[in-house]
């Protein structure tokens, strides 16, 4: 091997390898969280410790917090509100938060708890009251925070398979702001529930407080994937977690890759860039233990395929070259082609969704970059609490206009303009009105009136929104809905004097609303793109194409082990092509990632 060969293979595996259990496993607290930016693995991670804790005799609860948890596909379990067992897999349970049933259960709660006289006109307005996504948020907080302080025997450890990192942060800093919320709150907040038993609420949140700042009890396990942008982000949530008191972390770099023949580029460039990563490391993550994990020759699914995560060797050496047709570029329409399509409407909404981690900053910055191309001034804005479209676009580009909906920023201007409207309140009435907007309720409805607003835009021009994490977008979506049924309750429908017009109602207008889905050819982001269309559709709301993003099999590679991958990506695109798109285009594995203006037209213009 040569000089430079070793050089490099140092440089990427710093950290401790696969040769062993990872640390967490070896040495776990009651608390294990897995957390970071979409697509990274975490949900793999976790469901192989959690099988990795069961194979050593210990009883483990896995709880995943994630609205668009994939752990059913993963563990072939089906998922409920309450713990089940995974076949195959002794000592494990296996739960799923799921906000709408939680929000269901915690409505029948409080209304059960009302006062037997209250008449059904009092029932019907606490019933209104617990319709809006605060309540839904509220009651799937309420679950997790259960699974931290309730005494619970049966398990020696509790794993949570956390959603995305901006979803996981706002979940992680419920406890802090509620507690203050409540501290010498005697009249709660209407989400909260008119006999919601404030204290024992207030008690049971700082519990949960206690249990995450402990550091002999809670674990964070930041999960990477050797690429800057999610190091970049692990990075930012080490730091807001540290500010949160939750100080015991490990890092993870999942996926670590090491070319067999340098000869073949898209290998190199796989292994160049996640090298090139790794020697990058914001100085909170080199401070932290780390795992590395090699990347595998299949997708995770199922114990087999688990319990071989942290092997040593799985997945590695030459196998045979699979039997493959490779020429899938000439099949399928280019992103060029999209936005060629994009084009001709001259104005509307574009929303870039799918999973975390399929791209969809990337696929969202080069549909906007096209369109001012293409001669079409562009608003480009996000939904994301990461928010990496700066870092994506990497300048300014005359007619393109760059923002994002900034959870704080839009709490702030929220609660600045409805003090206003409030002016002529006395002290007193402005002070309890203030106190009511303290509640981390506000930030929900703050967003809400941003995303509304961003939406309103389309009449007039080309907005592109690239989404949060498919989770995330769909509680938007809820809060959408929950305020389209508010406004129209009252409606006749058969009345167009002086018609509203919903958010909702331009998001069903496929005239006005394109939504893309981009997803990777792999089977839990296609699985997930295929769920998120079918819970649009229940919305009414028609996804226009399907993008693939990072094809292997359209760039071509020599690698064994990538070859072995090749396998399944093709039978993925067969999987979309054949019942899940009716428009499908699709962008090959860039050598050089796709970074700044100049990358981007690129992309816009012709696929490499």
């Amino acid at each position: 091997m040569s000089l430079s060969r070793r050089a490099i293979l140092k440089d990427m595996m710093t950290g401790t390898t696969a040769d062993h259990s990872p640390g967490f496993v070896e040495h776990p607290t009651r608390f294990l969280f897995f957390t970071g930016k979409g697509g990274v693995g975490k949900t793999s991670i976790a469901a192989a410790t959690a099988l990795a804790l069961a194979d050593q005799g210990k009883s483990v609860l896995l709880v995943s917090t994630d609205p668009a948890s994939n752990l059913d596909e993963i563990l072939g379990v089906l998922l409920t509100n309450h713990p089940v067992a995974v076949p195959g897999a002794a000592r494990i349970q296996v739960l799923n938060i799921d906000p709408a049933a939680a929000a269901d259960a915690y409505r029948a709660r409080v209304l059960a708890q009302m006062d037997p006289g209250a008449t059904a006109g009092e029932r019907q307005t606490v019933a209104e009251q617990l319709s809006g996504s605060c309540t839904t948020e509220i009651a799937a907080f309420d679950e997790f925070v259960g699974r931290l302080t309730d005494p619970d025997p049966q398990h020696d450890h509790v794993i949570f398979d956390t959603a995305p990192t901006g979803h996981t942060l706002r979940l992680l800093s419920l406890p802090k702001a509620w507690s203050g919320f409540l501290e010498g709150n005697d009249r709660g907040a209407s989400c909260l529930g008119p006999h919601s038993g404030l204290k024992t609420q207030e008690a049971r949140f700082k519990a949960a407080l206690t249990h995450l700042s402990d550091s002999a009890t809670t674990t964070v396990v930041l999960v990477t994937r050797p690429e800057k942008g999610a190091i970049a982000e692990a990075g930012r949530t080490s730091l807001e977690l540290q500010g949160m008191g939750l100080s015991n972390q490990r890092l993870v770099v999942n996926g670590v890759f090491r070319a067999t023949d340098r000869s073949d580029a898209i290998a190199a460039s796989l292994e160049d860039q996640g090298r090139a990563a790794l020697s990058e490391l914001p100085p909170a993550l080199r401070l932290l233990p780390r795992d590395d994990i090699p990347l595998r020759s299949r997708d995770m699914l199922g114990l087999q395929a688990l319990r071989s995560l942290f092997a040593p060797d799985a997945g590695g050496g030459a196998a045979p070259e699979p039997a493959v047709v490779i020429p899938m570029g000439d099949a399928l329409p280019r992103l060029d082609q999209l936005i060629d399509g994009l084009s001709a409407d001259r104005r509307g909404l574009i929303m870039v969704m799918g999973k975390g981690g399929v791209g969809k900053t990337t696929i969202a910055a080069a549909i906007a970059v096209g369109l001012v191309e293409r001669g079409h001034s562009v608003h480009l804005t996000t939904t994301d609490p990461a928010a990496h479209i700066a870092l994506t676009l990497a300048g300014e580009l005359p007619g393109l206009r760059v923002s994002r909906i900034d959870p704080k920023a839009e709490t702030d201007r929220y609660v600045a303009k409805i003090m206003n409207r409030n002016r002529d309140l006395d002290e007193q009435g402005q002070a309890l009105l203030r106190e009511d907007l303290q509640s981390p309720c506000t930030e929900e409805v703050a967003v809400f009136h941003a995303f509304s607003h961003i939406v309103a835009e389309g009449r007039d021009a080309f907005v592109v929104l690239d989404t949060a994490p498919t989770g995330h977008s769909l509680l938007l979506m809820d809060t959408t809905g929950a305020y389209h049924r508010q406004m129209t309750r009252h409606v006749d429908p058969q009345d167009s004097s002086g018609r509203i017009v919903t958010p909702m109602m331009r998001l069903q207008d496929q005239s006005y609303t394109r939504v893309v889905l981009v997803t990777l050819a792999e089977t839990t982001p296609v699985s997930q793109a295929a769920a998120l269309q079918d819970d649009l559709r229940r919305a009414k709301i028609e996804p226009y194409a399907w993008i693939i993003n990072k094809s292997l099999l359209a760039a071509g590679t020599r690698d064994p082990l990538l070859r072995q991958r090749l396998i399944g990506e093709r039978q993925q695109i067969d999987r979309v092509r054949r019942g899940l798109a009716t428009k499908l285009f699709f962008l090959p594995w860039q050598v050089q990632p796709p970074v700044g203006l100049i990358a981007l037209k690129g992309l816009a213009q012709k696929c490499a």
